[in-house]
Order: structure tokens, then sequence, then C-alpha cells
């Protein structure tokens, strides 16, 4: 497999605050080639904690990719037939300009004087992107979770640049129980006493509220079944507690294992603003009901869901597609049965890769056959 690493820098970025943002970088991974026709193109968003090394073995860590099951030769996102691209999103740690970057204004980091950014803002940058590659149109664009929710603003904010759109475990924005689960987080990272209102670069970190905000999130990354069937109540010690308020059980090992990982490779300021963007998104504001802001795409649409994600539940991925079917899109849906909650959609599960793969053939079908231009409303007959 082809993988190129690279950073694009541009000039500025008008964001949805009204404010500029200057200069800009994004970092990015390739993986294929890019055809002729530059028709083979997808993009992948990656989900909150994600990054741009989506698939392959990272040369410094010697890790794979956090989508390698899904991406590479022969696999859902076939890398000898597409060319597939991945950027760290706009406000990340991992690359693109985020809140640890430097602000030239003061030659120190941003840290909470970096601006309140959107999924939206994430997507203008990843079109800017797109640009710079040269390609005029994306035969997908695709992500779990919140990666789902910039391939629902790809295809509703620039209908004309995508052939078709695969959200994942997704939704059209939060419920209440997202937002709360989101604002713990928040708030364990903001009253760490080494969060010094976000000034700690250079600092010691605020690692316990960072840690404790991941055991939160990780929790609910899984199902009830999953923790069950890894951890159930198994001690530490056989039949040997603490009578103390340590670790007692695996489980509690595990998360907390779990929370000095991420802490070592995730920025808690970044935490803070891509969850608020997260919180924020919601596909439908100043764009009508949800079946008029989807009658503006002219995308194929495949929606999978997973049985046992109880954090984006499949009630909401059918919210959507009842909502693309009422407007004569053309979509396709998929409830994947698995026991291991949102995180299916990382995991090799199910018929996940069968199903992208048959999908994206039928796109190339789609975007070599007849122009954007001329599907209009006859979305049935295009992709069928």
């Amino acid at each position: 497999m082809i993988v190129e690493r690279g950073s694009i820098g541009f000039d500025s970025i008008t964001l949805d605050n009204g404010s500029t943002l200057a200069p800009v970088e994004v970092a990015y991974q390739s993986y294929g080639r890019l055809n002729a026709a530059k028709s083979n193109a997808i993009l992948i968003e990656h989900a909150f904690s994600g990054d741009a090394h989506a698939a392959g073995v990272d040369a410094d860590t010697g890790k794979p990719g956090w989508w390698d099951s899904m991406i590479g030769p022969g696999k859902g996102f076939d890398t000898d037939r597409y060319f597939v691209v991945c950027t760290n999103v706009l406000g990340g740690c991992r690359g693109t300009t985020g809140p640890s970057s430097i602000d030239p204004a003061t030659g120190c980091p941003y840290a909470l004087k970096f601006p309140v950014i959107t999924i939206g803002d994430m997507v203008r940058l990843q079109r800017m992107a797109i640009d710079w590659f040269g390609i005029p149109r994306l035969l997908a664009v695709t992500g779990g979770s919140m990666g789902g929710m910039q391939a629902l603003e790809w295809a509703v904010a620039y209908p004309d640049r995508v052939v078709s759109a695969i959200p994942i475990a997704s939704t059209t924005r939060h419920s209440a129980q997202q937002i709360a689960f989101n604002e713990v987080g928040r708030q364990a990272i903001m009253f760490d006493s080494h969060f010094n209102n976000g000034d700690y670069y250079g600092k010691q970190p605020p690692a316990g509220g960072l840690s404790v905000a991941r055991m939160v999130g990780h929790i609910t990354y899984m199902s009830d079944r999953s923790m069950g069937e890894k951890f159930g109540r198994r001690l530490r010690q056989k039949d040997d507690l603490s009578y103390s308020f340590g670790v007692d059980f695996e489980v509690e090992s595990y998360l907390r294992y779990r929370g000095g990982q991420f802490v070592n490779r995730f920025d808690a300021n970044s935490y803070l603003y891509i969850t608020k963007a997260m919180d924020y998104f919601d596909l439908t504001q100043g764009r009508g009901t949800l079946e008029e802001t989807l009658a503006r795409t002219q995308a194929c649409f495949q929606v999978i869901s997973f049985s046992s994600d109880w954090l984006y539940p499949s009630y909401q991925s059918q919210e959507m597609v009842r909502a693309l079917e009422a407007v004569g899109r053309d979509v396709s849906y998929t409830e994947v049965q698995s026991d291991y909650g949102h995180d299916s959609f990382l995991l090799d599960v199910g018929g996940q890769p069968d199903v992208v793969r048959e999908f994206l053939s039928r796109m190339e079908d789609v975007a070599n056959g007849r122009s954007m231009a001329h599907l209009g409303g006859d979305y049935r007959m295009a992709c069928e």
C-alpha cells in the first residue's frame, strides 16, 4: 500500500463564528494512487480522538492506523482501486492547527484564545485541502461517529462535490445525553488543578482531569455485553479485596490504563474544543427541517449503524434514513449485528467491509456513467 504523509498550509480560513484564523496547517495521510481522471478519491473522516493516521503502520511508533481493518488492498476501502485521504481535523493536536499551535500574534500557544470551532469549519478546511489535491469531486466521504457528522455536512454544504456519503454510527445532531457525557469530560479537565485556564503548555498538564474524561468516554464506546465478556467482576488479585479505594476490579485497571494512555497522545484543550464542536453540530441549523436540509444533497447514501451502540443508537441513523427517503434520495441502510457497542465501527465485524465494498462498486458506476450535473432529482435511477 502506498502511504504518503504531509501537511498543507493555507493563509487563512473564515470560521462560522465570524473570525478568521491565520495561518492554518492541515496534516494528512493518503493511501493508494489518484487516477488520471481524479475520480477515485475517498475522504475518510476520523472520530473525536482520531487523527490522520487511518491506515498502515506508523514508522515512528510501529502502530497501525485507527481504521487499518477497513483501509488497504482488498479491504472495504480498497487502496488498489481508490485514492484514500484522511486529514486531522481543525482544532486537533496531531499536526493540524489547534489550541496547542503557536499564535503568531503572541509567539505562544493559542490555548483558550483559539477560536471556538464547528463541524462546518472542519469540513470547510477539508474542502480547501481537497481543492489543493485538485480533486473536483469525491467518490465518497465517510467516517464513524464524529466522522459521520462531517460526512453529512459535506453532502449538504458541498452537494456538487460528493458522489456518495457513508455516515457510520452517527447522527444529525447530538441528543441531551450525548451532550451530557461530553460536558462531564470537559468539567473533569477544567476542574483539574493544573488546568490553569488552558495555559498549561510547558508546565504540568491537567493529566488527571483528561484521564478521567477519557475513562468516562471509553465507557460509552463499549456495550454492557462486551464489558461483561471482557471483564465481568474479575478481581486483579483473585478472591482478594483490598478494602480500600485502590484498584480491585480488572475493569478499573483497564479504564485507568486507557486514561493514562490517552494523556500521552492528546491535548486537553483539543478535547474541550472538539467535543464542543460535536455538541454544537446540528445539520439542520439555518437550513430548515431535516427533510429540507437533506433535499439539498445530490449524493447517494449508505447509512450504517450497530445493534449494540447505545452512544449513537440505531434510531438516530434510522431518522436520517427516513428523511432521505422522504425527499427521494437514494439511500441504503444496514444495521450490523455486533456486541462491541459504539466501537464496532472501528472493527472488522459483521458485514461492514462487504457493505462498503459493494456500495463503492456501485458508486464507481454512478461516477463514471454520468456527471453529477445530470443526476438532478433522478437519484433512484442513477444509483440503482
